[in-house]
């Protein structure tokens, strides 16, 4: 495990900050908003998907292209970002390319986060999501530990066995549904056998779904409420929008694959629940990884028909949503200006580095 203390040694040294970024999730999020606050940015991006980057050049002050996105890690790259004063801003495409592993013991580079906290988003983890909605004291659906025990609707939730961003969800009424479309989704290659025996059983929230953007760091005068999306998925979200006729004369395997973002504002009564819930879960996170939460948090969630909010899934780092930069209110309301997470994450930077307080916010 890196120490903070070693970190905190490597920040001290920094003067004129870069943020720097693996490219792919949310990449040109974090370095639009870094531009706008007059940041230099550089990109570690994969043979083959440096594409966007390129074509979207204003932003990306350096591009660097390897044969691998673990490459990063390097001991080559690892000082050249050190001695540029290079500050990580991880997204989900980070933790996994690199891997948890790497990223709390080898890569020693100043990380915009909290790095013990990453692996939290994991269901299998020992403090994951769930524990940590329950410390906060936040509903979550109902899990079922034994499949033998499904008796309502669920939603199964497993690693896809040849993309590791992605997870294979599925619905299931019964322990023979469970059994019947599990082997289908093994023999199609889509799952592996030893990934379902990990994966997490939920019983399936009903109701609006809504995706609440948070940012808060140990400088932070308070838990920001940066916006809210919807996510657009394959193949289910058009499907759905058929008349019933024709969904029961097809024959389709459904999936829920995430391939954009949609925007949505909730309802002014209810922002209460939100904001409280924001602050409850940057409460009980502070108690299980000190320093706490540093950076964006995202509490995905359904609210039901009787207005309650249940989180199905909470992300522990830069949500994909660019959509927020341009559609929240909640920033204006507070800022007088409308910006997503990338540009908060820059303002926080900024401050931190005017105010000599680095160390507070990187990992």
């Amino acid at each position: 495990m890196i120490k903070s203390s070693e970190i905190k040694k490597i920040v001290s040294g920094y003067s004129d900050v870069k943020i720097g970024v693996l490219g792919s999730h949310s990449a040109l999020e974090i370095m639009d908003g870094a531009k706008d606050e007059d940041f230099q940015t550089r990109v570690f991006c994969q043979k083959g998907r440096e594409g966007p980057y390129q074509r979207f050049a204003r932003i990306a002050d350096e591009i660097t292209v390897l044969d691998k996105f673990k490459d990063m890690a390097s001991a080559k790259y690892q000082k050249e970002l050190r001695d540029s004063s290079t500050i990580i801003v991880p997204h989900r495409s980070l933790t996994v390319y690199l891997g948890y592993k790497t990223i709390e013991n080898s890569f020693k580079v100043p990380i915009f986060g909290n790095r013990k906290l990453f692996q939290a988003e994991e269901r299998t983890a020992k403090k994951g999501q769930y524990y940590l909605l329950e410390k906060a004291k936040i509903k979550y659906p109902k899990l079922f530990m034994d499949p033998k025990g499904i008796n309502k609707p669920c939603i199964v939730k497993v690693q896809e066995k040849k993309r590791p961003l992605e997870r294979a969800f599925f619905t299931v009424s019964s322990y023979k549904d469970y059994v019947k479309k599990s082997e289908e989704k093994i023999k199609q290659g889509v799952i592996a056998r030893k990934d379902l025996e990990k994966a997490s059983i939920e019983e399936l929230a009903i109701g609006t779904y809504m995706n609440f953007n948070f940012f808060h760091t140990p400088i932070s005068n308070q838990v920001d409420f940066i916006g809210i999306e919807r996510r657009l998925q394959t193949n289910i979200h058009d499907y759905n929008a058929l008349p019933a006729k024709e969904q029961l004369e097809m024959d389709i395997d459904l999936q829920n694959i995430e391939v954009g973002h949609t925007p949505a504002s909730i309802r002014e009564s209810l922002l209460e629940k939100v904001l409280r819930m924001g602050d409850k879960f940057v409460a009980a996170v502070k108690k299980e990884y000190a320093p706490g939460i540093i950076g964006p948090f995202s509490l995905q969630s359904v609210i039901t028909k009787d207005l309650e909010l249940v989180v199905y899934d909470v992300s522990l780092r830069v949500p994909g949503n660019p959509i927020v930069a341009t559609t929240s209110p909640y920033t204006k309301y507070q800022y007088g200006q409308t910006f997503g997470v990338g540009r908060r994450i820059a303002m926080e930077i900024r401050r931190a580095q005017e105010e000599d307080r680095l160390d507070e916010i990187v990992t």
